[in-house]
């Protein structure tokens, strides 16, 4: 089989695997709808030419059975940090570890339920003149506390197709702004804490971004999410805030040291 065709199965495969999981997933079972908001921060190093370095921090607000606010509960916090790298221009292989405070989720019965997880993944990128389609493939190892506060381990996996577009360039730079939508579907073992259904969820995602500088970027979009659940379907309509800095620090301190030098000089 030609190199050259690989890149096209791949994707062609991927969209396949989400078309036939999301028509036998349909349900009929009640559904409960949630809107919520979720914003993170996203802060990137870089270390050499091939491995870079993140750290995020997030949380997500929700509304509840009993209230629409999409405020009314912070039913998560999260931390997460993760190592990047890059095989090749088409290749970006990472792994994070990350604790997140469930305190009130709907997802997992509204409960507190402290959670450990490990990822790998990896991201095959369809670079093309004026946009970018990329691939992601990530298992996650999730050790969530349950109900009756033992620990269970969870494992999921995730498939994502990603589209992304700049609007007035041909590149991601300073000003520019971008179009981006995904779709992605989990899969997961059965546990207590999570129910025992196969298919965990998707989540779709559409909206855009900005540029402020090469190294400090924004993103909102709307993100709708099918869970289906043995005690009802559950729907999550967010909104979506990421903000990211690359090397914030790093930027921050040649800038001070710029400005004590030009101070020494005078």
């Amino acid at each position: 089989m030609s190199s050259k065709n690989t890149p096209n199965i791949l994707l062609k495969k991927n969209i396949s695997i989400l078309v036939v999981i999301l028509i036998t997933s349909i349900g009929y079972a009640q559904t409960t709808t949630y809107n919520q908001f979720w914003n993170e921060f996203q802060f990137n190093r870089t270390i050499n030419k091939k491995w870079s370095a993140e750290l995020n921090l997030g949380a997500v607000y929700s509304s509840t059975e009993s209230s629409p606010n999409i405020f009314e509960e912070n039913t998560q916090r999260s931390i997460r940090g993760w190592g990047h790298y890059y095989l090749s221009p088409r290749w970006k292989l990472s792994a994070f570890l990350a604790y997140n405070y469930n305190k009130d989720v709907p997802e997992i019965g509204q409960f507190k339920s402290p959670e450990w997880r490990f990822a790998t993944q990896g991201i095959y990128y369809f670079h093309k003149t004026g946009y970018t389609l990329s691939t992601r493939m990530r298992i996650e190892l999730r050790y969530m506390r349950n109900q009756d506060e033992s620990w269970e381990n969870v494992l999921r996996y995730r498939q994502q197709i990603k589209y992304l577009k700049p609007i007035n360039s041909k590149v991601l730079r300073e000003g520019v702004v971008y179009a981006v939508t995904s779709d992605e579907l989990y899969i997961k073992t059965g546990a207590k804490v999570t129910g025992e259904s196969f298919f965990d969820r998707n989540r779709f995602n559409i909206g855009a971004g900005y540029l402020f500088t090469d190294d400090i970027q924004v993103e909102l979009t709307y993100a709708n999410e099918y869970l289906p659940r043995n005690s009802g379907d559950q729907i999550v309509n967010a909104a979506s805030l990421t903000i990211t800095f690359n090397n914030l620090f790093k930027n921050l301190n040649e800038k001070i040291l710029h400005k004590n030098e030009t101070s020494n000089d005078e």
